[in-house]
């Protein structure tokens, strides 16, 4: 039988032993030191000028004084000096001066691995979870932050009528959001009373164009072939006040119009600037590629349908990228 245990080395009581209470207290101060491990510091390399009476430590690296060659060992101060205990791999200790809690990993004494947490039903941070805000916390910032590269924050729908978004709000009641709402199409809605939302800025997600439904601008580059046209919803109120800037990638043709007055019916065109004069021709109802003269731009207004659209038709001859800026309230 061996005089020792196999883990702590706690000496054994051998047959017919004498004085056994030696053995038993020496296994006892032991135990007393090692098991519930709670230290007072961990990064100390030299003992401190009054230890308190059985205080423990972790000895920090380089040791010196009364410490030197004991390096991640258990130190312990009783009746006046020291007393070392050399860990084993897996045991914990904790730092009173922190509640940090360390573990030793057969070389040094680390910050243990936490389990992967997965399929919590709530996790609130300095705050109460709740079965709509599952995740909620109570900061004066939240930061996301890269491994490496990029960091994406993702906000996922199940289908274009439902709502993406990000909402800013004001004593819980809502003044602004950014996403996608009931559709496909970026928007980012304003509101004073969080009930009334008002779309400031509003981007197409079949075109990229911009809208302002406030006030708006429309930004858009079309490619339009000869003999064809485009055309786009007008978004503005009725009767309509319209600035137009048209211009004709490369070969340099600009035009600059205007359409006043009630998009239902009579359509007031205004030209302001057309290059090369007399390129431009205004004309109404829908056009179809060839509804107007040849050698020219073509725009209408048709007011047939419940929405409003601007027709551009291109008979330049050839095909042409088109850049249309379109300002109106």
């Amino acid at each position: 039988m061996s005089d020792q245990s196999p883990i702590l080395s706690m000496p054994y009581i051998q047959p017919a032993q004498a004085q056994k209470h030696v053995t038993h207290n020496e296994a006892l101060f032991l135990l007393d030191a090692v098991v519930q491990l709670a230290v007072e510091d961990a990064t100390l390399s030299a003992p401190p000028a009054s230890p308190a009476p059985n205080a423990r430590y972790i000895v920090g690296g380089s040791a010196t004084g009364d410490w030197a060659g004991n390096e991640n060992s258990v130190a312990l101060y009783t009746n006046g000096a020291w007393t070392f205990f050399v860990p084993i791999a897996g045991w914990h200790a904790d730092i009173l001066s922190t509640g940090a809690t360390l573990r030793f990993d057969g070389t040094d004494w680390v910050s243990p691995v936490s389990a992967p947490i997965q399929n919590v039903d709530h996790a609130g941070i300095n705050a109460t979870a709740d079965d709509t805000n599952r995740l909620t916390v109570a900061a004066d910032a939240t930061l996301l932050t890269n491994v490496g590269d990029g960091h994406q924050l993702k906000v996922n729908k199940a289908a274009p009528a439902d709502t993406a978004s990000l909402l800013f709000q004001t004593g819980y009641s809502g003044r602004a959001e950014m996403g996608t709402t009931g559709t496909d199409d970026f928007a980012i809605k304003v509101s004073d009373d969080g009930a009334t939302y008002r779309d400031a800025i509003v981007v197409e997600a079949d075109t990229g164009a911009v809208q302002m439904p406030q006030g708006q601008c429309y930004l858009e580059d079309v490619f339009i072939m000869n003999d064809t046209s485009f055309n786009m919803p007008i978004p503005f109120s009725d009767p309509a006040r319209i600035l137009m800037w048209l211009s004709v990638n490369i070969i340099g043709r600009f035009y600059l119009f205007s359409i006043t007055g009630n998009l239902s019916g009579a359509n007031n065109f205004g030209s302001m600037f057309v290059s090369p004069p007399g390129s431009l021709n205004f004309l109404s109802g829908p056009l179809n590629g060839t509804t107007g003269p040849a050698s020219s731009i073509n725009v209408s207004v048709d007011s047939t349908t419940a929405t409003k659209r601007l027709f551009i038709e291109n008979r330049l001859g050839s095909n042409r990228l088109f850049t249309l800026s379109t300002m109106g309230k």
